[in-house]
């Protein structure tokens, strides 16, 4: 009796460890990305500001699994396809969504 108690004991044991460790490694991924994301930000958002043609405009920048979107204004088409250039070369960027827009 005692030996079907213990091994019930340790199966339940098992059976609440492993979603736990798997709970625990899928939040260790999201802090992961959720850092590499503020960086790929903070880079964009530096070369746009470095871009003598693109920091006097109104760009905001999000990222997303390593995707950025720009919002905001700008004072022409051409000035959207340059700041998706600018944001597309930086670093660790796997894709750009421009939603800016002339104004």
């Amino acid at each position: 009796m005692r030996a079907i108690i213990k091994t019930g004991i340790v199966a339940l044991g098992v059976a609440l460890a492993v979603p736990l460790a798997a709970h625990r490694a899928a939040a260790d991924e999201t802090a992961g990305a959720y850092v590499s994301d503020a960086a790929i930000t903070a880079k964009v958002k530096a070369a746009i500001l470095a871009d003598s043609a693109l920091k006097t405009f109104e760009i905001h920048v999000t990222t997303t699994h390593d995707v950025v979107r720009l919002t905001g204004t700008v004072d022409s088409e051409t000035m959207i396809g340059h700041a998706t250039e600018v944001a597309r070369h930086v670093s660790g960027v796997k894709a750009v969504h421009n939603d800016l827009y002339v104004k």
